[in-house]
């Protein structure tokens, strides 16, 4: 675990079979897909360390570790584009977190309703973007 995910308040740590089962990367985090809870979109990916995953868990609303900030941030909180979670997993080597969320606005920076619609390599399905 790193230094940054101590609790500040009273909240216990993350429960410590899912921090056992965790495998993160070597800056101790792990990436974190949120993905629409109900049509399957993939909206974001982000990073969480233990309190990261912690808050989510707790509070319902999606914390990430941002890397170029070096902070926790809350999505929503300055946008107002929320993501409330409606599922967390883990996949089948725990090293990558699923958040199943209801997002509410766009999930990307740039305004977009998703990261990924913006720059598509190549489609194999007979639709042009």
């Amino acid at each position: 675990m790193s230094s940054r995910a101590t609790t500040t308040d009273s909240t216990p740590a993350l429960d410590p079979a899912i921090a056992a089962r965790l495998k993160r990367g070597a800056d101790g985090l792990v990436p974190a897909i949120a993905q629409q809870y109900d049509t399957g979109e993939v909206l974001m990916l982000g990073w969480m360390d233990d309190e990261a995953l912690r808050r989510t868990l707790a509070t319902g609303r999606c914390t990430y570790w941002s890397r170029s900030r070096q902070e926790y941030w809350v999505k929503g909180d300055t946008s107002g584009h929320v993501q409330h979670v409606k599922s967390v997993a883990l996949d089948c080597d725990a090293d990558t977190v699923l958040v199943r969320v209801d997002q509410v606005g766009a999930a990307c920076h740039t305004g977009d309703r998703t990261c990924f619609d913006a720059d598509v390599l190549v489609t194999r399905d007979g639709q042009d973007k």
